[in-house]
């Protein structure tokens, strides 16, 4: 089975923010860099329940799975899923030390609400292709929690879904062996994103370097 090294492997959670942004992907897996505003912050608290690593909990038929490391050769990526809950299932597949089959089904957790775009979608996407690599099953489903709406969303995946995952990480790949940071392509998400000091998305729009500079001074 072909795919890529374990040294080329990309980050899996990389793929929300390579939706979200290209430049921002870049910046922060190519180049590095990282700057933290309320809206990181809160999320690291969303997830401050969820990673416990090496814990599993037993409840009736479902094992829960925290900070579960995952990988894919086949997409190239690696991560870890921050829930993962395995429920008894006649179709399942064996886990060690547990009896009868299992099938898994991610949680991913969230803060805010659902977006209209899927950046969310392809982080979840990505790790059921990871789980169905490596336990060697089929899933259709997953589930997002979202911290302000207080509960999760449950999420049927098609083959459309995955073919955008397989689409963008192959981009990715590309960028990422070329070492090359894209060019912002701005709008409104500009203001909440982390990393506006460091792009300066400002500098991409048809003002001229001067223009911006007088404007940054005139504050």
């Amino acid at each position: 089975m072909q795919g890529y090294n374990e040294e080329d492997y990309l980050l899996l959670s990389g793929i929300q923010h390579y939706n979200f942004c290209r430049r921002q992907w870049a910046l922060i897996h190519i180049e590095q860099q990282w700057e933290e505003n309320v809206r990181t912050i809160e999320g690291a608290h969303v997830h401050r329940v969820a990673d416990q690593p090496f814990i599993r909990e037993k409840r009736g038929d479902k094992l829960i799975a925290r900070a579960l490391p995952v990988h894919s050769r086949q997409l190239g990526i690696t991560g870890v899923c921050d829930v993962v809950e395995f429920v008894r299932d006649p179709d399942g597949i064996p886990l060690v030390g547990e009896e009868g089959l299992y099938l898994p089904f991610p949680v991913e957790y969230k803060r805010g609400k659902p977006k209209k775009n899927d950046s969310d979608l392809s982080q979840l996407v990505a790790q059921m292709m990871c789980l169905e690599e490596m336990l060697g099953c089929e899933l259709s489903q997953g589930y997002f929690y979202y911290d302000e709406i207080k509960h999760r969303v449950e999420i049927t995946v098609a083959e459309a879904d995955r073919e955008r995952v397989r689409s963008a990480l192959k981009d990715m790949h590309h960028y990422f062996q070329r070492q090359h940071t894209p060019k912002a392509k701005t709008g409104p998400h500009c203001a909440s994103c982390s990393l506006n000091p460091i792009c300066l998305p400002e500098m991409m729009s048809k003002r001229t370097v001067a223009s911006f500079i007088e404007s940054r001074l005139m504050e």
